[in-house]
């Protein structure tokens, strides 16, 4: 145990303080988002939308999103990370904190838009940040830390989120969460100051090579598999939520205690878990594919058992599938990308994610108010197993195909 204890601290020393410290703001950030989780819940308890109108507020979350990491990457070239991220934090904690005071359909239709338009512009920003104040050797554990600081953030929010529900009220959240994002703006501005970096004229002058990211067979096919497997993964941020009140009776708190098991199984065992898939040699293609497997798998056990049990086991599916998944298929995004393009690459890869948000929240919330629970496990498991073929197929094409110049 002191071992793995020792081998599992390595992977962060030598970091920077000021990694440190964005991973410390960025904790702060996500464990006060703890709106989020429960955003379907309150829709549907608290303000009595159906289903289908959850599903649209939902698109507008989704909307927001892919125009806020676009115009976030946009403006972290022209007026720098440090000012994005400080903005982005202050005006969504006021946003947070407004958002409780939008009552029809049409208001929070927009309310939720503006919101994540402004929160969203954040994740561009923290990365680029994270390349500053790292060094070259740095950057893939400095990114690390930080996916650690949000997971972590995600798995205490939702279950001090959950007990606020239960003990207080849903109003609560959004003051906390708004307080949040403000005290992680103020510490950011007071704590860290903007890295100067010296450009010179060579370095400005970036060749390109290969071919624009729509024009890459590839790695279109990785997005559109990141789509497809997002558009069913996002069913774990509003309609899963849904399943375990209204099919399973569970309270808010449990529901809480829930997401928690996601977040602490990723700080846990994420990092070693890839880095024993490092040492066999698996393939970050095929890593993919099991990652897409173990998802497909975490949405049929839902149909085996009423027995409220197979929510855990579902649960751990998922995340395994998330860890082993998520570091992989980024780090193939990377591997595709050709030098002097990585950023209209990675643009891709990220939206690709907006885009899941955009499509899926509607698209679940309206196959169970239509066809029911059931019918939507057994619809989003066979998608998956589609998209684990696709992934498979990828696997093949590679094999075939040379990697770009880096």
């Amino acid at each position: 145990m002191r071992k793995i204890y020792s081998q599992y601290i390595a992977n962060f020393q030598g970091l920077s303080r000021e990694i440190w410290l964005l991973s410390l703001v960025t904790f702060i950030n996500r464990a006060g988002a703890m709106v989020i989780p429960f955003l379907s819940l309150y829709l549907v308890n608290e303000k009595d939308f159906t289903l289908p109108q959850v599903g649209w507020i939902m698109t507008s979350f989704g909307l927001g999103s892919f125009l806020g990491a676009w115009v976030g990457g946009k403006l972290t070239d022209r007026v720098g990370y440090y000012k994005v991220i400080v903005m982005s934090l202050l005006l969504g904690g006021l946003g947070f904190i407004a958002l409780q005071y939008l009552d029809t359909f049409i208001e929070l239709c927009i309310g939720i838009f503006v919101l994540i338009f402004v929160a969203d512009s954040y994740r561009p920003a923290i990365f680029v940040a994270c390349d500053a104040y790292s060094k070259p050797k740095n950057v893939t554990r400095g990114i690390a830390l930080i996916r650690l600081a949000i997971n972590l953030g995600f798995s205490i929010g939702p279950m001090i989120g959950g007990l606020i529900i239960a003990k207080v009220s849903y109003t609560s959240l959004f003051w906390i969460d708004g307080i949040s994002c403000i005290v992680a703006a103020s510490m950011l501005f007071m704590v860290l100051k903007p890295k100067k970096v010296r450009t010179t004229v060579e370095e400005k002058l970036v060749v390109k090579y290969g071919n624009p990211p729509q024009k890459n067979g590839p790695f279109m096919l990785l997005i559109l598999i990141m789509i497809l497997s997002g558009v069913m993964f996002v069913q774990y941020f509003s309609v899963v939520p849904l399943y375990y009140e209204k099919a399973h009776f569970l309270s808010e708190d449990l529901i809480g205690l829930l997401l928690f098991l996601n977040g602490a199984m990723i700080v846990l065992f994420e990092m070693p878990l890839v880095g024993w898939l490092e040492r066999i040699n698996v393939s970050k293609t095929m890593a993919t594919f099991w990652g897409m497997v173990f998802l497909a798998l975490s949405f049929i056990v839902l149909n085996i058992s009423a027995w409220s049990g197979v929510l855990v086991i579902g649960m751990v599916l998922m995340t395994i599938g998330e860890m082993i998944g998520s570091p992989f298929s980024n780090a193939l995004a990377l591997e595709l990308s050709p030098k002097g393009r990585k950023g209209a690459y990675m643009g891709f890869y990220s939206m690709s994610w907006s885009v899941s948000h955009i499509l899926g929240h509607n698209g679940g919330m309206n196959l169970v108010d239509s066809f029911g629970w059931d019918t939507t496990w057994y619809v989003v498991f066979g998608i998956l197993v589609g998209v684990s073929i696709m992934s498979w197929w990828l696997h093949l094409l590679l094999k075939k195909v040379p990697l770009p110049v880096k």
